[in-house]
């Protein structure tokens, strides 16, 4: 899953560690999220929208090859 947090951080001029803090969480796993090594769950997800004022969907977008394999019903 693609995200924007690297740059959300850097407009705030947030270190990893500061990002950290403000989560609860280690700045091994702001590091590990920004390089797309771990994907958040929805607690903390729901957590770093309302701390940047931003959708979920800003911040995180799915892998477009992941989608593709959805199989969608197509009656709704």
């Amino acid at each position: 899953m693609k995200n924007r947090l690297r740059v959300l951080r850097a407009e705030y001029n947030w270190s990893q560690a500061e990002l950290a803090e403000r989560l609860g969480v280690s700045r091994q796993t702001i590091n590990a999220i920004e390089t797309e090594k771990y994907e958040p769950g929805l607690g903390l997800a729901f957590k770093m929208a309302f701390l940047f004022n931003q959708t979920i969907e800003a911040i995180f977008q799915p892998d477009q090859q992941e989608l593709s394999q959805v199989k969608r019903d197509p009656t709704h």
